[in-house]
């Protein structure tokens, strides 16, 4: 995920302090000045403005502006998680899961995800299916995904197609019910609602594309399949943005997981999962 942006950063480095606000940050980070977004963020973020303290979580997640501090990164995403940021909430929770902390990923993920984002209901709903951090249960599983699906996220349609293959008709039927009594219950204004709605389960077959095996280093974890077919199009299909990376299909149960890699460092392979805007992407380490 990207911080979004737009203005000189002369003029904002030269408006006066009071009339600097989280927008003048954003602008200055759209022109190259991290350092400039920082300072303005940080005073901001201290009084509890909760979109500064995402930006400055983001600053200081990917090292723009400042070095690298993920534990501070953490404390500012939470800083605005708590007060309902959503885009903060999922980004707490990616981060979580980085760091091995399955289980607080999860309570921030669902957060998100029960507000609407489709990347947390993607990411909680494969959670859930898989029972990463979280008690194993399809058919909620099956209501988010379906859901992160409808909303256009191609990762979401992957995995949905997946677990159409994956999943009996009658667990898919239950979870298609339930992604409707969500979205009634959230019951978003028209005018302000995305496009989404609870696709009727269907089989789905993905194309087949071959790819080479590799080991070592981290690598970057892009979604969990019942199928490897869809595995090996998800790759296919991110193949271009990833350069010289292979696949890896790591077996887990029923389930295969697709990583790319192999990655010098951690940081290394979350900077790479930055590069992917909209796709569902953790750091792991290779075993």
């Amino acid at each position: 995920m990207r911080v979004r942006i737009a203005l000189a950063a002369a003029l904002l480095l030269a408006a006066p302090a009071a009339a600097q606000n989280v927008r003048a940050g954003i602008e200055a980070w759209q022109k190259g000045d991290h350092s400039a977004g920082v300072a303005i963020w940080t005073p901001l973020a201290a009084k509890g403005d909760a979109d500064a303290a995402f930006n400055l979580g983001q600053a200081y997640r990917l090292g723009k502006g400042v070095p690298i501090d993920l534990a501070r990164a953490q404390r500012y995403l939470e800083q605005a998680a708590r007060k309902d940021h959503v885009d903060a909430a999922t980004t707490l929770g990616v981060l979580l899961f980085q760091n091995g902390n399955r289980t607080g990923a999860m309570r921030w993920l669902k957060k998100a995800a029960e507000a609407g984002e489709a990347r947390a209901m993607l990411l909680y709903g494969t959670a859930l299916y898989n029972g990463d951090g979280v008690a194993r249960d399809p058919v909620t599983a099956y209501a988010f995904v379906s859901r992160a699906a409808a909303k256009g996220l191609a990762a979401g349609q992957a995995t949905l197609a997946d677990l159409d293959q994956a999943m009996p008709i009658v667990q898919r039927e239950k979870g298609v019910a339930m992604a409707e009594a969500m979205l009634r219950a959230k019951a978003v204004p028209a005018a302000k609602a995305a496009p989404d709605s609870a696709p009727k389960p269907r089989p789905a077959a993905p194309p087949v594309v071959a790819a080479p095996n590799a080991s070592g280093g981290w690598r970057i974890q892009l979604g969990a399949f019942g199928q490897r077919a869809a595995a090996e199009a998800l790759f296919a299909r991110v193949r271009g943005k990833v350069g010289a990376r292979q696949p890896y299909y790591v077996a887990a149960g029923k389930i295969i997981r697709l990583q790319v890699g192999p990655y010098s460092s951690r940081a290394a392979a979350a900077a790479a999962c930055a590069g992917l805007s909209g796709q569902a992407c953790f750091a792991v380490a290779a075993h």
